[in-house]
């Protein structure tokens, strides 16, 4: 069986969707209006142009031009959690980078290598698109992590030099903060996992069954897909947090200025 196009035209009758909640925006005056258009637009930009770039990038299949393009994607993704977790970009931006690039690659590697057992490990139409699903769940996973790790870390200064003031050593004081970004951040994760193919059918699942493959199959990547964000975040929080505390703690142990 086929896959069933939408044309450009279809295509435009669903954008009249938005007008449901541009129309609540406005009755409730919530001031989304504007961000919710540019938000629209932004997105079918960069859809088009990625659509556009995939296709030229899947026709290659080049090892080193998939890897450049995942190696743009974890420098975004880098800049982004720092810009929005509110931290000194100079402190925090290599450190987040590293950890996002490790757990990426080591899940990857897994992933294609072991489970799927790909012939070529960097084949575009698998590489890319469970690189960028991994990447992305990391990304809102590690600015809710950094968030409530270095704010709560900032607020509490009293009882993080308590802890150290009787005897515990920097990772021991720090743990309470390690647990409590933990909990944060993957929470939503874990949920997310628990009630897949009970109450929701994921993206990815959906797309491979209206695509054409066979629902047994769909279900078999969809599992190893859940684990894998599930893994790749974690690794990716603790990662973060682990690297940047070498940075961001001067020879006293005491927190640097986060700005």
């Amino acid at each position: 069986m086929g896959v069933q196009d939408i044309s450009w035209v279809d295509l435009g009758l669903g954008y009249l969707l938005l007008v449901i909640p541009l129309l609540a925006f406005r009755y409730y005056q919530t001031g989304l209006v504007r961000s919710t258009l540019i938000a629209i637009a932004r997105m079918t930009v960069q859809l088009l142009l990625v659509g556009a770039y995939l296709g030229v990038i899947f026709r290659w299949n080049s090892a080193w031009v998939n890897i450049l393009w995942v190696v743009a994607m974890v420098v975004v993704a880098a800049f982004t959690v720092v810009r929005r977790s509110e931290l000194s970009r100079k402190l925090f931006l290599v450190p987040v980078l590293i950890a996002i690039a490790a757990s990426v690659l080591l899940v990857d590697v897994y992933f294609l290598g072991v489970v799927v057992r790909l012939d070529f490990l960097f084949d575009a139409r698998y590489f890319i698109p469970i690189t960028g699903m991994l990447i992305g769940n990391c990304l809102s996973n590690n600015i809710v992590a950094l968030n409530t790790f270095y704010h709560s870390l900032s607020k509490e200064q009293t009882l993080y030099r308590f802890a150290l003031a009787n005897g515990a050593t920097r990772n021991e004081a720090l743990a309470g903060f390690m647990r409590e970004a933990l909990r944060k951040s993957l929470n939503p994760t874990i949920a997310t996992t628990a009630v897949v193919g009970l109450i929701s059918l994921p993206g990815m699942m959906t797309g491979q069954i209206l695509g054409g493959s066979n629902p047994e199959v769909a279900i078999k990547y969809q599992i190893m897909i859940m684990i894998t964000i599930l893994v790749s975040t974690l690794l990716t929080v603790i990662l973060s947090i682990l690297i940047c505390n070498r940075f961001v703690f001067d020879g006293f142990d005491r927190l640097r200025t986060r700005k």
